[in-house]
């Protein structure tokens, strides 16, 4: 019964995460944090200081809560039954 119980909420986790990186906005990637070496950062923005408050903020803490569940849930099942 245990074993059910853990089994679904790992595949729910999944995918929530799936569903939340999805509705994510796309980034420049890796291309993009290279584009002002040298150059100082510039000043954060009013977007920026509140990134958290807005959907997108959520998205990204929730997607880290979710992958956080996925790997305690996994690494319990992996434990518990080898």
């Amino acid at each position: 019964m245990f074993y059910n119980l853990l089994c679904i909420v790992v595949l729910i986790s999944c995918a929530a995460i799936n569903v939340m990186i999805l509705m994510q906005k796309k980034r420049a990637g890796l291309s993009g944090s290279f584009s002002g070496m040298g150059a100082s950062s510039p000043a954060p923005t009013y977007w920026d200081k509140n990134k958290g408050r807005s959907l997108e903020g959520s998205l990204e803490k929730y997607t880290k809560i979710g992958g956080a569940v996925f790997m305690v849930v996994a690494l319990a099942l992996n434990l518990i039954y080898q």
